[in-house]
């Protein structure tokens, strides 16, 4: 891996030391090129680009991105975040039987507000006896014959634990329920095979690890679940002859695809497809393993300055999320900033992330100035 060649890739890492990637990662060269080009096809053609360019980008897209995720472009669809790709499925089983979901505390929001917006339905959600993981069998205890969903994330934005998608998925296939997946911090950061998985239904994005942007969220079912599920949350792109704007015969596309919602947003789908191929170029292997070894120093350096963390004890079960104990995490990740180190917060935390363009001399500066 040729760092210097990717870190020039990124203009940010010229100006700051930028170890935020799992809120919206680093923008490219390529990508900023691939708006230029969409703007410039804006501007040269209007709306005739739709006729060959755009719609040619995004199946670029789509095809890239299923290839990334072990499985095929039928299985994907786009929507314009992962809160719509979760109201989408939510929205597509009925819960007369099945009336029970089970999350996590560990979660992000948006994965249980799906459901505590519907009065029908009963919220299970798991706590952490440790503030990092849940037990699976704390899973396989909740997860019964009235569970429709076992909806929770493949990485915990809280604390950087990867979770167990076979163990997880057995668990909810015994109960003969569906198991939905968050995978929004996954990939991009470790390596992800939906096609040899268990996983029914599995949503991510490129805003943050894949350097993709805002805008976007690719939304993976399972494909003996696509025909079986009728979404009613829908519009015109999920139609099979979507430019017959026939209002009385309304026919679901036969893929993925019938999942999808309106215009997607082309700036993103432009980006998006910038981040992905140089994500693809270096590999996600490469990628994994660089991390690794930029999450392991950071944990050291970290722990000689008498931090303490928040992370799986097993490194096995880490990603590139570090959690920093901090009494102010608003006032050091301020002070952090004012020296141009771009790191966030959250609740009794200072969050790090650095990602395969960062270096371990960004880490020391960074662990340097938390500590001074």
């Amino acid at each position: 891996m040729d760092i210097e060649k990717i870190r020039s890739e990124f203009p940010i890492l010229d100006r700051k030391i930028y170890l935020n990637s799992c809120s919206l990662g680093a923008l490219s060269h390529r990508a900023t090129a691939y708006l230029d080009d969409f703007q410039e096809l804006w501007r040269e053609l209007g709306a005739s680009a739709w006729y060959g360019p755009w719609w040619e980008t995004i199946e670029d897209l789509r095809g890239r991105v299923a290839r990334f995720l072990g499985t095929n472009p039928a299985q994907l669809a786009f929507l314009p975040s992962t809160s719509a790709a979760l109201s989408v499925i939510a929205e597509s089983v009925e819960y007369e039987r099945r009336n029970r979901v089970v999350c996590t505390e560990l979660d992000f929001p948006t994965l249980a507000y799906q459901w505590l917006a519907k009065p029908n339905v009963e919220l299970v959600v798991l706590k952490s006896d440790d503030g990092i993981q849940v037990e699976l069998q704390k899973f396989a205890d909740a997860v019964d014959d009235r569970t429709a969903f076992l909806a929770t994330s493949h990485v915990f934005y809280t604390t950087g634990y990867v979770q167990d998608l076979d163990a997880l998925a057995e668990i909810a296939h015994r109960a003969g329920a569906h198991i939905l997946i968050d995978g929004y911090q996954g990939p991009g950061q470790v390596p992800v095979s939906l096609g040899a998985s268990e996983i029914d239904f599995y949503t991510t994005g490129p805003l943050k690890w894949l350097c993709g942007g805002p805008g976007l969220s690719y939304l993976y079912v399972r494909e003996e679940l696509i025909h079986k599920l009728q979404p009613r949350i829908t519009s015109w792109f999920a139609a099979k002859d979507q430019f017959d704007f026939n209002l009385e015969h309304f026919v679901r596309h036969d893929d993925a695809r019938r999942f999808e919602l309106g215009t997607p947003a082309l700036p993103t789908i432009h980006t998006a497809l910038g981040g992905q191929e140089i994500i693809d170029e270096i590999g996600i292997d490469a990628i994994y393993e660089r991390n690794r070894m930029l999450t392991a120093h950071l944990i050291t350096q970290a722990l000689k300055s008498g931090f303490k963390l928040t992370i799986a004890p097993n490194p096995d079960d880490r990603s590139a999320i570090v959690m920093i104990r901090h009494a102010d995490p608003p006032e050091a990740v301020a002070r952090l900033t004012e020296r141009g180190i771009i790191v966030d917060h959250r609740p009794g935390h200072v969050r790090v992330s650095p990602h395969f363009y960062n270096t371990t001399d960004e880490i020391d500066r960074c662990i340097n100035v938390l500590s001074a």
